[in-house]
C-alpha cells in the first residue's frame, strides 16, 4: 500500500477515535482538520499531497458518526497498511497528537486510542510475516472489507446529493426503511434540501418553516407524514452544514421537468413566508436557485408577486 493510502487510512482512524462519544463539536472538527493537514506527507509542505477528492472522502467520516463495526474495518485496513517500524511510529505519534488535540480526552476516546495502539503493536513487520499477510491474508481481508460497513461506497451521493446520502445513512443506522422507491427518495431528498436551504438563510429553521416543509412534501409529493417529517429533519440538519448550491440545484434540475421547477418556486416562497414575512435574503436565495435552474427572471418575479406585498421585504 502506498504512503498516500497509509496516511489516508490513518486519518480515517483518527476521525473514528474522535467520534468515540457519539459527537464531534465544531471546535473539534476544526482541530481535527488541522491535525490531519499536519500529518507527514499530507499537507501543502509535504512531499505527498492529498487531492481534493481525498479530503472529501475524509469529510465523509467527519460528517456522520462512526460505529464500532466501521471503526473495526478502518483499524484492520490500517494494520494492513503498515510496512515498517517507521510506519508504526508515525501512527503512534499521530494518535498521541490526537489525544492532546483540545487539551482533554474522554474515556471513550482513550479506550479507542489504546485499542488502535494495541492493534498496530500486534502486527508483525518482519519480511516473511509481511509476505504472509500479502499472500495468505488477501482473501480474508477482501471478505472482511466486503462485509463491513463502508460509507465510501456512497461517495458519489455524498458529493452530488448530500441529503439522500444523509437519509440513507440514518436509515442504515436505525435499521429502518421508507416505503419509497430509491429514485423517488433521491428526488425528495433534493426537494427537502432546497427547501431547507431557503429556510436556513437566517441560520435557523423556525418551527413554522419546518412545518411548511413537512406540509409541502405531503401536499405536492404525496408522501405520508412520517416520511415528510423524516426527510425534513435530515434536510434541516444538513442545511446547517452548508449544502453545495450548484451541485444540489443542478441535481434537482436533472430529476424534474420545467413545469415542476416552475411550480417549485411557489413552494420555496411558501417556505419563506411561513413565519409571516419573506425576508430580503430569502428572496435572493430563491432568485439564485431559479437562476441556477435556468428559469427566467420573469418566472421568478411572477412567483414572488404571488406573495402579498405586505408579506415580503422586497
Amino acid at each position: 500500500m502506498s504512503d498516500r493510502n497509509l496516511i489516508l487510512t490513518l486519518a480515517k482512524v483518527i476521525i473514528a477515535a474522535a467520534w468515540a462519544d457519539g459527537s464531534v463539536s465544531h471546535e473539534e472538527v476544526n482541530s481535527l482538520k488541522d491535525l490531519l493537514f499536519q500529518l507527514p506527507r499530507a499537507g501543502r509542505d509535504g512531499g505527498l499531497q492529498m487531492s481534493g477528492q481525498a479530503w472529501t472522502r475524509l469529510e465523509m467520516y467527519i460528517d456522520q458518526p462512526i460505529d464500532a463495526a466501521e471503526r473495526a474495518r478502518l483499524v484492520a485496513e490500517l494494520q494492513a497498511a503498515l510496512r515498517s517500524p517507521h510506519d508504526r511510529q508515525l501512527v503512534r505519534a499521530a494518535l498521541d497528537a490526537m489525544v492532546g488535540i483540545d487539551g482533554t480526552i474522554t474515556a471513550g476516546e482513550q479506550a479507542i486510542v489504546d485499542e488502535v495502539k494495541q492493534a498496530i503493536e500486534d502486527v508483525n513487520l518482519n519480511l516473511f510475516s509481511q509476505l504472509g499477510r500479502l499472500v495468505g491474508g488477501a482473501v480474508q481481508r477482501r471478505t472482511a472489507v466486503a462485509n463491513a460497513p463502508n460509507r465510501e461506497r456512497k461517495f458519489e451521493d455524498f458529493v452530488k446529493n448530500k441529503i439522500f446520502y444523509a437519509v440513507s445513512h440514518r436509515l442504515q443506522i436505525e435499521q429502518s426503511q421508507l416505503q419509497l422507491a430509491e429514485a423517488d427518495l433521491r428526488k425528495l431528498s433534493l426537494v427537502g434540501g432546497l427547501m431547507a436551504k431557503v429556510a436556513h438563510v437566517d441560520q435557523n429553521v423556525s418551527e413554522a418553516e419546518f412545518g411548511a416543509m413537512v406540509q409541502a412534501l405531503q401536499t405536492h409529493w404525496d408522501v405520508d407524514e412520517d416520511t415528510a417529517v423524516f426527510i425534513s429533519e435530515v434536510a434541516a440538519s444538513e442545511a446547517a452544514k452548508k449544502l453545495d448550491h450548484h451541485r444540489t440545484v443542478r441535481q434537482f434540475a436533472t430529476h424534474t421537468t420545467r413545469e415542476e421547477r416552475l411550480h417549485f418556486l411557489d413552494v420555496l416562497f411558501a417556505i419563506a413566508v411561513a413565519d409571516g414575512m419573506v425576508a430580503y435574503d430569502e428572496i435572493e436565495e430563491i432568485r439564485a436557485i431559479a437562476s441556477t435552474l435556468y428559469l427566467t427572471r420573469e418566472a421568478f418575479i411572477a412567483a414572488k408577486m404571488r406573495i402579498p406585498r405586505e408579506q415580503r421585504e422586497a
